[in-house]
């Protein structure tokens, strides 16, 4: 089932920058099919330890049956709290691939995929009370705006909002057709797809809380792992991979390090490597990998 579940990106080159120890205790924050799990265990010894977590009900079917496995089934904005509560204060290395699977992406359902009609949902968690609906519905014109500016970096975003609060006027925005058709003006037939993209990725990222999620993950990523404990994330957009990329320079999200008392910038992370794309052969074979981006960085 894995395969079909999700198709793991970079996995030799994700699964490498973790520079596994047979003994070591490893974190998978985004279990899915299990496919980067797997190979972590391939590589632990009998002593070695490797926990997933994964708020998809749907994932715990791919659960990997093996005493030296745990699958978490909450956030991993939670890490921290739920790693403590199984004795965990440190680990050796966390693998994150972040975005929507592509079993979320094929279940038509779900609402995340611009391919098929569904209602508006597009929620990781399906026990989440915020969906798609709500934000789409519900939100006012100045969260519209932020939602669509912001995440989706579109600069219509103010007259997309205020086209959403003129149709609801008629009736509530049920499916995602329903969105389709009443965003359509601002759709043209050339670059429709990618500008629905956008609105989608907006939409979700709001409904999912994905970049508090991260930020929280990230700091407590750097409070968990060991001193040479390394840190391996996959991002798929230019909103995700900033903010690692940013992290793992300097360990901050805005502003500057301080400096030491001999004037170097005193950072918590030693980059290990360079940014890492799939080939294009990875491409052929998974078109989903097309837009990731792998960055390690080491714990000093």
């Amino acid at each position: 089932m894995t395969m079909e579940y999700h198709n793991p990106v970079l996995l030799k080159e994700t699964v490498d920058g973790l520079n596994i120890k047979p003994d070591g205790v490893y974190v998978d924050v985004t279990f899915g099919g299990g496919g980067h799990s797997r190979e972590i265990m391939s590589r632990l010894g009998p002593n070695g330890k490797l926990f997933g977590f994964d708020q998809d009900l749907d994932a715990l079917e791919n659960v990997i049956k093996d005493e030296r496995f745990v699958l978490i089934n909450e956030n991993f904005r939670y890490i921290k709290r739920f790693l403590r509560f199984h004795g965990i204060k440190e680990v050796d290395g966390i693998l994150a691939d972040l975005g929507v699977s592509s079993h979320q992406f094929d279940v038509a359902e779900r609402g995340f995929s611009t391919r098929f009609e569904a209602g508006l949902d597009m929620r990781m968690n399906q026990n989440s009370e915020l969906s798609a609906y709500h934000v789409v519905n519900e939100y006012d014109e100045a969260n519209l705006r932020r939602v669509f500016l912001d995440y989706g970096e579109l600069k219509n975003a103010p007259a997309i909002a205020r086209t959403i609060l003129e149709a609801r006027e008629d009736g509530p925005i049920k499916t995602t057709d329903d969105l389709k058709f009443v965003l359509s003006r601002f759709l043209p037939a050339h670059i429709s797809n990618k500008i629905l993209a956008q609105m989608y990725q907006a939409i979700r990222i709001e409904v999912n809380q994905e970049m508090d999620v991260l930020k929280e993950f990230l700091s407590q990523s750097l409070e968990i792992l060991k001193p040479e404990g390394r840190l391996s994330v996959i991002s798929y957009h230019s909103l995700e991979d900033r903010l690692v990329k940013r992290f793992m320079k300097n360990g901050l999200f805005e502003g500057e390090p301080e400096r030491d008392f001999y004037g170097n910038f005193s950072v918590p992370f030693k980059l290990v490597g360079k940014l890492i794309v799939p080939s294009n052969e990875e491409i052929k074979i998974n078109n989903r990998a097309r837009s990731a981006k792998l960055r390690i960085a080491e714990k000093k």
